[in-house]
């Protein structure tokens, strides 16, 4: 089974974070939500707060298949300034692993080089913090070999269904799209 960490820092968009918790535990992944605080209850930028599975020193990260980071502000910042979590994503992008970040999350990326070179979107108007991407406007969510990024909050089922997709294929997102009548009419 595929493990999935999620990182919530104070001020995290609540949507952007639990939409693909949710969709991806639907799917049969395994996805642990990993608190960056000193206590498991982390706030979204709505206020709503949230218990993480596990603080970032118990969560084993350096053992999942894929790491997500949701946008939000000032949750993007309090994942940037984490210096175990920017290592990480650092050594995960070096060895080809899977990462994904929407809305302004991907901007992370930009400043640790980590798409340089690749096909990224992130929340409008933040583009110039792509770093060395090659920045598309046009698509809700990119993926560009082992990197997916996506816009925002309205974007949360497209990115979730991508990484179901990612992990499990096409058949398995496109049965969670249908489980929660997304893209159907009635």
């Amino acid at each position: 089974m595929s493990r999935v960490c999620i990182f919530l820092a104070d001020g995290f968009e609540e949507v952007e974070a639990l939409t693909p918790v949710d969709l991806l535990r639907r799917a049969g992944i395994e996805v642990v939500t990993v608190s960056m605080n000193e206590a498991p209850e982390v706030t979204g930028r709505s206020q709503i707060t949230v218990v993480a599975d596990a603080l970032w020193a118990d969560a084993q990260a350096d053992t999942a298949d894929m790491l997500v980071l949701p946008g939000g502000q000032p949750g993007v910042k309090n994942l940037g300034a984490h210096e175990g979590l920017t290592s990480l994503l650092k050594k995960y992008a070096d060895e080809g692993k899977l990462l994904a970040a929407i809305c302004a999350a991907p901007t992370i990326f930009g400043a640790l080089g980590i798409v340089n070179g690749k096909c990224a979107t992130c929340y409008p108007g933040l583009e110039d913090r792509l770093t060395g991407a090659s920045v598309v406007t046009d698509q809700r969510v990119v993926t560009d070999g082992n990197i997916t990024t996506s816009r925002g909050a309205g974007t949360s089922i497209p990115f979730a269904l991508r990484l179901i997709e990612i992990l499990k294929g096409r058949d398995e997102a496109e049965k969670v799209a249908a489980g929660i009548v997304y893209g159907h009419r009635r």
